[in-house]
């Protein structure tokens, strides 16, 4: 094996996952544990470094970096938000570090973005904006980070991220159909595409008439318009083409045309061939679509940020 360089961390609410990373930014292995933020006691977080990745702790004396929740006021130090539009030299000049109680080996976590709306409303990220500097994707566009909460994410030609926008529609889309009565007839099953691009269309043309809409998956079960098996689909359809809309409108090119120069999907492979479904049927179609695992992207973004830094040497 060579050379480990760079031990890199995506530290989230629920997990970690830690990469070992050689002299190009390789990845050379990987571990993971449910030893996220809100898993871990005030205090604890030493000890779940070394639950992590004690072994390469013990046995390779490289910097350690991580992004993510870590750096939130709930994680092991609060890193500050740097304002958009940002650079990652920015953030890599703006690492906290914590002591690791490994001598003088220290902990560099990466600060989180802000940005605020036309309205003043506020709007922050931690660990995307390390996915889209890791994304490879350096032509003006958009970069979108489906999951819990979706990230919707502008950037220029020079690497700088504009701005960006966070919409709750994984969230939204458990509450509604664990906690709520949409969920009362639904039957999970097999992935049914034909009730997905159905709520697609249907949330995309209809966004300003949200929960209005959202109870549309209630008696499309009722009245027998969509089987059990179709409503979960129907639903997530609804809610996706609800923030497809939004973001379009939102970052429309500076002409006023449609859509973006071009676009990267990055997260889970499942989930963005939904979004990237979704895309496809209501967005321009000479519009370039590239879609890149999230971890990838996050080993990736934690070594340009550690060699910006300059802890590689």
């Amino acid at each position: 094996m060579p050379q480990p360089c760079l031990i890199a961390l995506d530290w989230g609410t629920s997990n970690a996952r830690a990469s070992l990373l050689g002299p190009a930014g390789e990845s050379l292995a990987t571990c993971s544990a449910a030893l996220g933020v809100m898993a871990v006691q005030t205090g604890g977080f030493p000890a779940a470094l070394q639950a992590i990745c004690g072994e390469w702790l013990t046995e390779w004396d490289v910097p350690l970096i991580a992004s993510g929740m870590i750096g939130s006021r709930q994680g092991w130090k609060e890193a500050p938000y740097l304002d958009c539009p940002a650079q990652l030299e920015a953030l890599a000049a703006s690492l906290t570090s914590v002591e690791t109680g490994l001598g003088e080996r220290r902990l560099h976590i990466v600060p989180g973005l802000r940005c605020q709306d036309s309205g003043g409303q506020w709007d922050v990220m931690r660990g995307e904006e390390t996915q889209v500097w890791g994304s490879g994707a350096l032509r003006s566009g958009l970069c979108v980070l489906p999951g819990t909460h979706s990230k919707w994410v502008g950037r220029e030609a020079d690497g700088s991220l504009t701005q960006f926008r966070t919409y709750m529609t994984g969230e939204l889309f458990a509450v509604l159909s664990q906690h709520s009565i949409l969920g009362r007839l639904m039957e999970r099953g097999p992935y049914l595409e034909d009730a997905f691009l159905t709520g697609v269309h249907r949330g995309w043309g209809n966004p300003a008439h949200a929960t209005h809409v959202l109870f549309s998956v209630r008696t499309a079960g009722l009245m027998g318009n969509l089987g059990p098996d179709c409503l979960a689909d129907f639903l997530s359809g609804l809610l996706i083409g609800m923030e497809l809309a939004s973001a379009l409108e939102l970052f429309q090119t500076g002409d006023g045309s449609a859509g973006p120069a071009d676009i990267c999907f990055i997260g889970d492979e499942a989930l963005c061939a939904r979004y990237v479904t979704a895309w496809n049927c209501v967005a321009p179609s000479d519009c370039p679509v590239v879609v890149q695992k999230g971890h990838d992207a996050s080993e990736r973004g934690l070594w340009n940020i550690a060699r910006a830094a300059g802890l590689l040497g």
